[in-house]
C-alpha cells in the first residue's frame, strides 16, 4: 500500500528524502518549502529552494507560505487529508493544529542522535564538539523543539578529519532511506516510538558569523574542530599578512600534526601552525574571491611562509 504524504523541507539536504518517498511510490498531495529568496551578486533574483526546484521536476504542488499560524494556511493544509506530514530540515514551526491535521501525525528526519543536539546546527555542532559519532533520526513531532519519541535511528561515525560538508552529505543518504522505511513501517503499524532520554540533551544553535574566526589559543584538537566543523560553510577564517598587506584566508581542511611554537605561528614549510598547545596542518585553504586551494598550491602562488603569524 501507499501513503498519501505531505513533504515540508527546503535545503540540498531535504531533496533526497523527497525524491526517495517518490521513488518509493507514495502518493505527494503538495510539497511546502520556503518561499525564493533574494540571491545573485546584486541580491535582486528570487531563487526558488533545492525542495521547491526539485518537486517542480517532480510534478508536484508546491506551497510556499511565510508562515503556519494562520487558520486559512491550516485549513488549507488540513484540506489535503493527507495521511501523514514528512519533515526534513523545513525552517518553519508547525503550529499544534499542523501536526495534528494528517491522520498519521508528522515525522521529521534529525540529523542527531537526540536528545543531544536538538536544533538548527546539529552537524556542525556536533563535529565542533568532537563527537566521534552522530546519525539519523526518525521521530514523531511535537509541540517542544526536536522533544518527540524516536521511531528509528541510524548512527554513523565522525572520521577524525571529516568536515561538516562530508558529514552533510553521508547523513543527506542515510536520512532518505531510513525515512521511506518509516513509511514502510507507519503503513503496516509496526512502528514503534520510544520516548527520548531526559538526561544528555544539547542543543544545537545556529552558527553566529561571530563564531567563524579561529582562536589560536586553543588546544590543537579545538582547533581542527572548529575549522572542520565550520567547512564549507560559513568558514572558518585567519588573518595574515600576504605581500605586505592583511588578508582573511578561509581555512576549509586541516589535520592534527606535531609542534609547539607561539599561538598562530606557521613552525615550518607545510603551512603547520601552532596553537595553544600542540599544532595542525593547513590541508586546504581559499583567499578572498579565490577558489578553494590545496595547501601546497597556495604556497605556490603566496608568499606565507615559516615565522610569519595568523591572527
Amino acid at each position: 500500500m501507499t501513503l498519501r504524504v505531505i513533504f515540508m523541507g527546503t535545503p540540498d539536504f531535504s531533496v533526497p528524502a523527497l525524491r526517495a518517498i517518490a521513488e518509493a511510490g507514495h502518493e505527494l498531495a503538495a510539497v511546502y518549502t520556503q518561499p525564493p529568496r533574494a540571491a545573485g551578486r546584486r541580491g535582486l533574483e528570487l531563487t526558488p529552494s533545492p525542495v521547491q526546484r526539485e518537486a517542480e521536476r517532480l510534478g508536484i504542488e508546491v506551497r510556499t507560505p511565510l508562515s503556519l499560524k494562520g487558520e486559512a494556511e491550516q485549513a488549507a493544509l488540513a484540506s489535503l487529508n493527507a495521511d501523514i506530514a514528512v519533515v526534513v530540515a523545513y525552517g518553519l514551526l508547525l503550529p499544534k493544529a499542523v501536526l495534528e491535521a494528517p491522520r498519521l501525525g508528522c515525522i521529521n528526519g534529525h540529523a542527531s542522535l537526540l536528545p543531544r543536539w536538538r536544533g538548527a546546527a546539529p552537524i556542525q555542532r556536533a563535529i565542533m564538539a568532537g563527537d566521534a559519532e552522530t546519525g539519523m533520526m526518525v521521530m514523531r513531532m511535537e509541540e517542544g523543539l526536536d522533544t518527540g519519541p524516536v521511531g528509528l535511528v541510524e548512527k554513523c561515525a565522525i572520521e577524525p578529519d571529516m568536515t561538516a560538508g562530508e558529514l552533510h552529505d553521508r547523513l543527506m543518504g542515510l536520512g532518505a532511506a531510513l525515512i521511506v522505511e518509516a513509511l514502510a513501517r507507519l503503513d503496516k503499524g509496526s512502528l514503534d516510538f520510544v520516548a527520548q532520554r531526559a538526561e544528555g540533551v544539547t542543543y544545537a544553535r545556529k552558527i553566529d558569523k561571530s563564531e567563524t574566526h579561529v582562536d589560536w589559543n586553543r588546544p590543537s584538537h579545538e582547533v581542527h574542530n572548529h575549522i572542520r566543523g565550520l567547512s564549507p560553510f560559513p568558514g572558518a577564517w585567519s588573518e595574515i599578512e600576504i605581500a605586505g598587506r592583511p588578508e582573511r584566508l578561509k581555512l576549509l581542511r586541516s589535520t592534527l600534526s606535531d609542534g609547539a611554537g607561539e599561538p598562530g605561528g606557521i613552525i615550518d614549510g607545510q603551512l603547520t601552525v601552532a596553537c595553544r598547545t600542540g599544532a595542525i596542518r593547513l590541508v586546504e585553504v581559499q583567499r578572498a574571491g579565490g577558489k578553494p586551494a590545496a595547501a601546497q598550491v597556495f604556497l605556490h602562488g603566496a608568499k606565507v611562509e615559516e615565522g610569519m603569524k595568523f591572527s
